[in-house]
């Protein structure tokens, strides 16, 4: 305690009154007036000497209680959001599913109003559930052909003589008018009924055969079959043709497009999975999965045997809701 005084006194000169300072900390201790020691009211001295302060947060009890009002809280509110979240997804889901199976309609029928006259052909069992096959020709463009004599150069070996010729076998022909694209594996068609002597899918070597492999240069058409045609349409139109598209309902929830194939004398022969699988050079596409129902239908006589019309229905199920759509497109089958 003299060391204490010592330095007090030190810093209180001339002063009766004066306090007592802890050397290491500079603390005040006591106040000494005159020689009588009396101590400062202060905190503990553990406090005092450990350098610690008052500090303030939360207990535990209180950061538990925050955590349940909250959670409770959010429960709350969750029970408000989850119908408008869940019907939000509702209309996404029911404008995915219409979008798709419109999609695969409008593709089908697009693709079957350009189908070579008396082309389409439907067969399968078509009742929404089972498997169902909708193949025809696409037409690619057309023309009329010369009937006619002279006219131009005339066609290789026959100078001045571009008529088509269907009493003979004929190699050639000229086009009157623009001529139409003809790439290579196109095929012309003349005057197709669908009927023997006038299908297309039956050949096209033959002089039963109405189909003929062909190229174009110039203004002339060249045909690789040496027989003659079987009959000479009307309007002396052909068409160029390329190979068959089949759109199939697999019965097992997908709607398929198949094309790149070879051309097949009837049906039964692409009318399976398999079958169509087992094609040379076949290239096929998904349009639709989540089928719940598909089929098509085609009356080829609907308007004086000169238009057919092909029906389609589509429904698309997802999470116990399903989109069903009807489209109908209408096939020219004047050849």
């Amino acid at each position: 305690m003299t060391k204490h005084r010592h330095e007090a006194r030190g810093l209180r000169a001339g002063y009766s009154s004066y306090a007592v300072v802890c050397a290491q900390c500079g603390s005040p201790i006591y106040r000494a007036i005159g020689d009588n020691y009396r101590p400062i009211n202060r905190a503990p001295t553990t406090a005092l000497f450990s350098g610690r302060r008052n500090s303030k947060g939360f207990t535990l009890i209180e950061m538990i209680m925050v955590i349940v009002i909250t959670g409770i809280i959010g429960s709350m509110v969750a029970v408000f959001l989850k119908a408008p979240i869940q019907q939000y997804m509702d209309v996404a889901r029911r404008a995915d599913m219409t979008d798709i199976a419109d999609t695969a309609l409008r593709r089908i029928t697009r693709d079957v109003r350009l189908a070579l006259p008396n082309s389409v052909r439907v067969a399968g069992t078509c009742d929404g559930s089972a498997t169902c096959f909708l193949e025809f020709l696409p037409a690619l463009g057309g023309g009329r052909y010369r009937v006619g004599a002279g006219g131009g150069a005339g066609c290789p070996g026959s100078p001045g003589e571009e008529a088509l010729d269907f009493s003979a076998a004929d190699v050639c022909f000229g086009v009157l008018g623009t001529m139409p694209a003809i790439a290579a594996g196109d095929e012309i068609v003349v005057y197709n009924l669908g009927i023997p002597r006038a299908d297309a899918y039956a050949g096209k070597t033959l002089s039963t055969h109405n189909r003929r492999a062909a190229s174009a240069a110039g203004s002339i058409v060249t045909l690789t079959s040496t027989a003659e045609l079987p009959f000479d349409s009307p309007g002396h139109r052909f068409h160029v043709i390329s190979k068959p598209v089949t759109y199939v309902c697999d019965g097992a929830g997908t709607l398929w497009r198949y094309w790149g194939y070879d051309i097949q004398d009837v049906q039964t022969k692409t009318d399976t999975i398999a079958e169509l699988d087992a094609l040379t050079g076949v290239q096929k596409a998904r349009l639709a999965t989540n089928v719940s129902s598909c089929k098509f239908t085609y009356d080829p006589n609907v308007v004086a045997q000169r238009s057919g019309l092909v029906t389609m229905h589509l429904a698309i199920t997802e999470d116990s809701e399903t989109a069903t759509l009807y489209n109908a497109a209408h096939v020219s089958n004047q050849p």
